[in-house]
């Protein structure tokens, strides 16, 4: 099953940044130690607060704020948690110079926020979390979608996860 892709992104709606916390948070229960896990959006869009939820779901009881400007942040929960900001990365080798593989290797979670701009040089193996602006101003559109085999194993499980995020049939 290596190189599975989901044929459609698993689609949710959320109405406030706790909504959102609660769906990662959530999400979080499925987390295997060697995950990876790309937020993908415009700024603003709500990938931080993802992440603030995804941490809280693996028990990190630090605050979890945006690496922005630090690159990367670490917390300790059930499983370590590896949370990158990709956006002010300007070329690839920054990826490998920051050890990227190296933590991808250790028993953590890597959440990356605009992951999209560092494809070239992450696995092939990833769940990928886009998250979009909608009409009501705290009302974020998500679609998840599994490339490689980790994620499509557990696309069952997620599938119940996010029925509780449904879209409206008009989306």
């Amino acid at each position: 099953m290596v190189g599975a892709v989901s044929d459609q992104p698993l689609r949710a709606r959320t109405t406030s940044v706790e909504q959102t916390r609660a769906l990662a948070c959530a999400l979080a229960d499925l987390a295997v130690a060697g995950d990876l896990i790309l937020l993908v959006g415009e700024m603003g869009t709500g990938k931080t607060a993802f992440a603030q939820g995804f941490g809280a779901g693996l028990g990190v009881t630090e605050q979890i704020t945006s690496p922005t400007f630090t690159i990367v942040h670490e917390y300790t929960g059930r499983l370590s948690l590896h949370h990158l900001d990709a956006y002010r990365l300007e070329h690839l080798q920054e990826v490998a110079d920051l050890g990227v593989a190296e933590m991808l290797d250790e028993p953590a979670v890597m959440l990356v926020e605009w992951g999209d701009a560092i494809l070239p040089a992450l696995p092939a193996d990833y769940l990928e979390v886009r998250l979009e602006f909608a009409p009501d101003e705290d009302e974020r559109r998500l679609a998840l979608t599994s490339v490689g085999s980790k994620w499509f194993a557990r696309w069952r499980a997620l599938a119940e996860i996010i029925e509780q995020y449904q879209p409206d049939a008009s989306c």
